[in-house]
């Protein structure tokens, strides 16, 4: 199965977007998924694969399947993660300002690329200590 990169972005009206490059020509389809919420617009993205891949089982062309990685805007992975990190926790962990996370997430303001490889950087850290987690 394909592995194919997903974009996951916040719009200037505050809505969410996924879809994929279609410069990518891994998939013989493009699709795309909106929502008021992150969870939302992968749902829609995921129901339009589905009827995606109906409409050529329907039309018996053939259909790539593709399981999706999922890259998000700043915002957009603040936002859907918050249940899971709050930004006194992701502050701590990031050594950004909570206040600053908060505009982010706001959208009021968009973090440098240098704060962008920072958040980044610091929850690949943190997942990788999670990773060698063992429970006895």
């Amino acid at each position: 199965m394909n592995k194919v990169k997903a974009f996951v972005e916040i719009g200037n009206d505050g809505t969410y977007s996924v879809y994929i490059d279609l410069n990518d020509n891994t998939l013989n389809y493009g699709i795309h998924g909106n929502g008021n919420t992150v969870k939302e617009a992968i749902d829609d993205f995921i129901s339009a694969y589905e009827a995606m891949k109906k409409l050529h089982d329907r039309l018996n062309k053939h259909f790539v399947e593709a399981e999706f990685a999922y890259h998000y805007d700043t915002a957009s992975f603040l936002g859907y993660y918050a249940s899971y990190f709050s930004l006194a926790g992701l502050s701590r962990l990031t050594g950004i300002h909570q206040g600053q996370l908060s505009h982010y997430v706001n959208g009021t303001r968009n973090p440098s690329r240098q704060t962008i490889q920072k958040i980044d950087r610091s929850i690949h850290e943190f997942a990788d200590k999670l990773n060698q987690v063992q429970f006895v």
